[in-house]
């Protein structure tokens, strides 16, 4: 909802909006009460960073562009706000394009990668941890009497002593293991997962076990992300979570292509010039919270 209200807000910005759009606004807001609340709240989000360049008032700017920075800049600050609300809830929290590192009570260990918020839920019985977002590396100490369990995104992982992760942001592959194993439960179905396996989820919601390059996809630890023959739009949706605002692939044809190499998390720009550089795609950076990839509008 907030992300259609994000929408009308730049729809009714531009310049160039009609009549129609008005009575089309009209409608939408007609249809339900709380889509006036939401446009409300982007529209002031986006009076309240009147510090970020107005794209419309930059000279050769198509009106398309600008539009799209308006949803950028305002789902960037809604999803902010979303970041401080879990972050006020957690025990442990990582911001935008840190890497964090903490040791528990029980001498289990947690690295959490970017924009990550858990809560802990020790008790006599049980290790809880909530994964309220993100995604974090758990390196458990064994502790039969008390299992170590995350709950996040829907999933619940139980470890007596392993090394896994869990991600709690809609990927298709939530969890992996580095070593040992977790049962895996998710609407009453459970599923075993062993060293270099993970969970995927498939199109009916059910969950998948597959091989994978475990320690691969764990590089973030040790400030790498590493990418082998991957789909340039996974490439840019990764590199995203790393920065503030957004990267828009522009052309659905160049996010087919694959990618191999090695990037750092903390210069997402520099990640972003040398796929620019070497695959010949087109990186704009409209604002600082907007970088368009491919063909221009």
């Amino acid at each position: 909802m907030h992300a259609a209200a994000a929408g009308w807000v730049a729809r009714l910005s531009s310049p160039d909006a009609t009549q129609t759009d008005h009575d089309a606004f009209d409608l939408w807001c007609a249809a339900d009460p709380a889509h006036g609340a939401a446009y409300a709240e982007m529209e002031a989000l986006w009076h309240r960073l009147g510090h970020v360049p107005d794209p419309r008032r930059r000279r050769g700017v198509p009106k398309k562009l600008a539009g799209l920075a308006v949803v950028a800049v305002l789902s960037a600050a809604f999803a902010h706000g979303l970041g401080l609300l879990d972050r006020l809830r957690s025990d442990l929290w990582s911001g935008v394009g840190e890497i964090a590192h903490a040791t528990l009570a029980d001498g289990s260990r947690i690295a959490l990668n970017t924009d990550t918020a858990v809560a802990l839920r020790f008790s006599a019985t049980e290790r809880g941890v909530e994964l309220l977002r993100g995604e974090a590396f758990f390196d458990v100490v064994s502790d039969p009497r008390r299992p170590f369990v995350v709950r996040g995104d829907g999933l619940s992982v139980r470890a007596v002593g392993t090394r896994f992760f869990v991600r709690a942001d809609g990927t298709d592959r939530p969890v992996g293991v580095a070593e040992g194993r977790v049962d895996v439960a998710a609407s009453g179905r459970h599923r075993l997962i062993s060293a270099g396996e993970v969970v995927r989820r498939e199109d009916d919601a059910s969950l998948a076990v597959v091989g994978a390059d475990v320690d691969r996809t764990l590089a973030w630890r040790d400030g790498r992300l590493i990418f082998s023959g991957e789909r340039l739009s996974v490439v840019l949706a990764e590199l995203e979570r790393y920065r503030h605002g957004r990267i828009v692939l522009l052309d659905a044809r160049a996010g087919e292509r694959r990618v191999t190499g090695a990037f750092d998390p903390q210069n997402t720009d520099d990640a972003l010039a040398a796929i620019g550089a070497t695959m010949g795609v087109r990186v704009t950076r409209l604002t600082p919270l907007l970088v368009l990839v491919g063909s221009p509008l």
